[in-house]
């Protein structure tokens, strides 16, 4: 079975599922062989927001037996598993499948495009899919995400054979089902983050940042909106630069509109007067700078994984995740059962470019 799904993450506070794509081969008890060019399949479109109960949905992403197509299937299952505590067995992710073999193209309407000749309506890639009633177009450009979608997995699967990539194919997609979503409630002191290393501001600035946060935060809560749709990152900040003390000096301000003026003006300026009075907050602490000897093993493995890719026709990280080589640079294997603890590696990266990374990781202990 082909899954997609539509959520509200651009229009809500707490993004939620707002539709379930499903598409299934109409002729169940065909044998497995490989699938016509254009197989037929019956499209389904459930909406959580009427249908409350979904176990079902919950066994059928559970059944071993069961196979779930998805494209870009890790937001998918976060989100389901957010939503509905659905756990995943048995996934095949095209997206995921086309970046091991070096598709050029990656996106599903790219791809609808090209193999099928099939254009996705642009109007509804940021549409609102928690507003009722949906539009019959909607509906119709959301059941195109799943309808071709056994088709590509059995045109993707062939060629992963072809070439000797499927065994790690089928590891990366059980890696997936794995994740788990993070709930993380919103933390004042997450206004650093908004700096990112590429603005100054003084101790009582970054307390009025902090309580603009906060204001933003309660403000998007209560009119269930994003916080970026209430004020952008730029506003937040250019308003701690310039700390204006009256309304009409947030004229200029990037982002505060006439409109927004209007709305925010008195609160804005009373929120900065609560800022200017409050204690500085103290700055996170400095991340350590890993020994050097860690650095020149990353580097060796990044410069590895670089020309790996380069060779192969990939992306960097299809061979081998960023996470994976600091690991690699601050635990030192020596041994290929050392090789073994190294949670972040798969199986076939052990099997395949194991060797190689020994080999890297002995040279630069030898040339320190």
């Amino acid at each position: 079975m082909a899954v997609d799904m539509e959520s509200n993450g651009l229009y809500a506070y707490q993004e939620q599922v707002c539709l379930i794509q499903i598409s299934i081969p109409n002729d169940q008890s065909r044998p497995v062989a490989p699938r016509p060019a254009a197989l037929q399949v019956t499209d389904y479109i459930v909406d959580p927001l009427r249908v409350r109960d979904l176990d079902g949905l919950g066994r059928l992403m559970a059944d071993p037996k069961i196979e779930k197509v998805f494209h870009a299937a890790e937001y998918d299952i976060l989100s389901i598993k957010r939503d509905f505590g659905c756990e995943f067995h048995n996934l095949f992710d095209t997206m995921l499948a086309a970046r091991i073999l070096g598709w050029q193209h990656l996106g599903l309407a790219s791809i609808l495009e090209q193999e099928y000749g099939v254009e996705l309506d642009k109007r509804f890639q940021r549409a609102n899919w928690g507003r009722r009633p949906l539009l019959p177009a909607q509906i119709s450009y959301a059941r195109l995400d799943t309808h071709f979608l056994l088709t590509l997995r059995d045109r993707l699967e062939e060629e992963l054979q072809a070439k000797g990539r499927l065994h790690e194919a089928r590891e990366s997609f059980a890696r997936l089902t794995t994740v788990t979503p993070t709930c993380r409630p919103f933390d004042p002191d997450d206004f650093w983050q908004l700096l990112n290393g590429r603005r100054q501001l003084s101790p009582q600035q970054n307390a009025v940042l902090r309580q603009l946060t906060i204001f933003r935060d309660q403000e998007a809560q209560r009119r269930n909106r994003p916080a970026f749709k209430v004020f952008g990152n730029q506003t937040l900040i250019e308003l701690a630069e310039a700390l204006p003390h009256y309304p009409d000096e947030l004229q200029g301000i990037h982002g505060m509109s006439a409109g927004q003026i209007r709305r925010y003006g008195r609160q804005l300026i009373e929120v900065i007067r609560q800022g200017l009075r409050a204690k500085p907050p103290a700055p996170p602490p400095k991340q350590c700078r890993p020994p050097e000897a860690v650095i020149d093993r990353y580097d060796a493995l990044h410069n590895w994984r670089k020309e790996r890719a380069r060779l192969r026709g990939v992306e960097s990280d299809v061979i081998c995740a960023k996470d994976a080589l600091w690991e690699l640079a601050h635990k030192c294997p020596k041994t290929a059962q050392e090789l073994r603890a190294i949670d972040s590696l798969a199986d076939w990266q052990r099997d395949r470019y194991g060797s190689e990374i020994l080999g890297i990781i002995e040279e630069t202990r030898k040339s320190r």
